[in-house]
């Protein structure tokens, strides 16, 4: 692949309270910023499609300086003083209205939230990348949100970097705080979605509903879905799994690269 296209990521976030730790999983994320500059150079700005911000239709941030969200509540408060100051992109937002056309509007209402920032503070930490926000389209199909992403592939070549936050499995309602792995259906759902996207068969991760699991590894599609805008904007790239461990019994960190 020409040095001069970027690649694409999807990060599997999990406890805002990543943000303050050192652990595997961190590092991995900040392995791969390192990899990625050294390799592709710095990225001209960061299309970010993050679970959080999960709207009926589809938007496009153009504030030339967005704010940062802190959408979590109860944690401690040294989690709230974590600045993460990025800028926008007006050439990114005209890029990606340009691409998506009527299909997309802009919507300055969100800002950069912590799908984003707890991933990007370990990969980029000095900030200086410009960061645009997509909004994840509760309204399109597993199929339609597949297509939204291919139309967005070609700004890889215009010196833009995509990244997708969410999680392969991410069911709250399940989680257990006493657990440091996954249950048998974490770890089910896990491995076939692994298997599929690293194969390079993306059927059966956009008909991930046929699964046995499904319903417990994605009982909202918000997590899941920036993954399959990740598969539309990668193309036939190769694809490799990175942070494939699970925890909290159901939740899954997996994290996939495309085109590296």
């Amino acid at each position: 692949m020409s040095q001069t296209t970027f690649p694409v990521i999807f990060a599997g976030h999990g406890s805002p309270m990543m943000a303050l730790e050192t652990t595997d999983v961190t590092r991995a994320f900040s392995r791969l910023g390192e990899q990625i500059l050294k390799e592709y150079g710095t990225p001209k700005a960061i299309l970010m499609i993050s679970a959080h911000w999960f709207t009926h239709g589809t938007y496009i941030q153009s504030a030339a300086v967005p704010k940062q969200i802190y959408d979590m509540y109860g944690f401690p408060h040294e989690l709230y003083e974590v600045k993460y100051p990025v800028k926008g992109s007006a050439s990114l937002t005209n890029a990606v209205l340009n691409l998506l056309g009527k299909d997309v509007s802009i919507n300055d209402a969100w800002g950069i939230d912590h799908g984003a920032w707890t991933v990007l503070l370990h990969m980029f930490p000095d900030a200086s990348i410009p960061v645009v926000q997509l909004s994840v389209n509760h309204d399109l199909s597993p199929q339609a949100s597949y297509e939204l992403g291919q139309k967005l592939m070609s700004l890889r070549e215009s010196g833009y970097l995509i990244m997708g936050s969410g999680n392969t499995v991410h069911n709250l309602r399940e989680a257990d705080w006493s657990n440091p792995g996954g249950t048998a259906a974490t770890h089910r759902f896990n491995d076939y979605i692994i298997d599929a996207v690293t194969s390079g068969h993306y059927e059966p991760v956009i008909g991930y509903t046929a699964h046995r699991d499904a319903s417990y590894a994605v009982p909202t599609p918000d997590h899941f879905l920036p993954l399959l805008y990740c598969l539309g904007a990668a193309g036939t790239d190769n694809a490799v799994a990175f942070n494939t461990t699970c925890n909290l019994g159901s939740i899954a960190m997996t994290g996939f690269t495309f085109g590296m």
